[in-house]
């Protein structure tokens, strides 16, 4: 089992909060990708997620929300 402790997370993702959400929208992602695209290992696509995001393979930008105009 594989273990990433708060403060590798928060290098790669800024604050240990930012870096959890972005892993999870990622795992997110791979989830509606086909089984054979994320089948590799046998690993949860949580796993592979944070995996990716304390490697430094996973890119992301901040996008600011609009105010919905009410």
């Amino acid at each position: 089992m594989k273990v990433w402790t708060p403060v590798d997370v928060a290098k790669q993702g800024g604050t240990k909060y930012l870096g959890v959400l972005v892993a999870a929208r990622f795992a997110r992602y791979l989830n509606e990708l086909p089984r054979e695209r994320t089948a590799g290992e046998g690993e949860k696509l949580t796993t592979m997620a944070l995996g990716a995001l304390v490697n430094g393979d996973l890119n992301y930008r901040l996008v600011r929300r609009r105010r919905s105009e009410a």
